[in-house]
């Protein structure tokens, strides 16, 4: 389980500002990439708060509306499509993080971000590898992180029916696989990730 302790010794250095930032959406096949950054209040952290993907979507749900309500801060950033065509996943998912940052008022004094590289930010950072699983924060940002995006998905799954982006939230399942041939692609899809030979 996650814990505090990546950011009590940050804010020794850098003070209570400390913002843990993660990300959903890097390997899907259609939709955004959505980073979100949490700056926690120590004295009133909801229990339960772990990587998103260990938090069934019930509890996901309740949890969002915990940390939206005594975080200090809440930030979320997207890039859409396009950007993630151009740019490239990695690139596109430090440019979402990086907004994310921005988002935060106050902003952060210092940032933990999940994964092997910290983007540029407008604050110092560190990478924790496997963060959502140690750090509060990050988990607390992979929570808002995921459940904006499959909130995203949901709408998109209206709008385009048949992919079922409802349940598979845009990744390459077989029901999403199966009607990319039979519906074709949509604005919607990252080109560069379907190939012909994954279909």
């Amino acid at each position: 389980m996650p814990d505090y302790a990546f950011e009590t010794q940050a804010a020794l250095r850098f003070g209570p500002l400390i913002t843990g930032i993660d990300e959903a959406g890097r390997g899907p096949l259609a939709g955004p990439v959505i980073a979100a950054a949490v700056i926690l209040n120590p004295a009133d952290i909801p229990d339960g708060i772990d990587d998103s993907k260990k938090v069934p979507e019930a509890r996901r749900e309740k949890l969002f509306d915990r940390i939206m309500a005594c975080a200090v801060a809440v930030g979320v950033g997207s890039a859409n499509v396009e950007e993630i065509e151009e740019i490239n996943i990695l690139q596109a998912t430090f440019l979402a993080m990086r907004r994310a940052a921005e988002a935060l008022d106050p902003p952060a004094a210092y940032a933990l971000i999940d994964g092997r590289d910290a983007p540029p930010l407008p604050c110092p950072a560190e990478a924790i590898i496997k963060g959502d699983g140690k750090a509060l924060s990050i988990a607390a940002a992979s929570i808002i992180a995921k459940v904006t995006r499959d909130r995203i998905m949901r709408a998109l799954a209206a709008e385009y029916p048949g992919y079922g982006w409802e349940k598979n939230k845009g990744y390459g399942s077989k029901m999403h696989m199966d009607a990319i041939l039979r519906l074709g692609i949509t604005p919607h899809h990252r080109r560069a990730f379907i190939h012909p030979h994954n279909i």
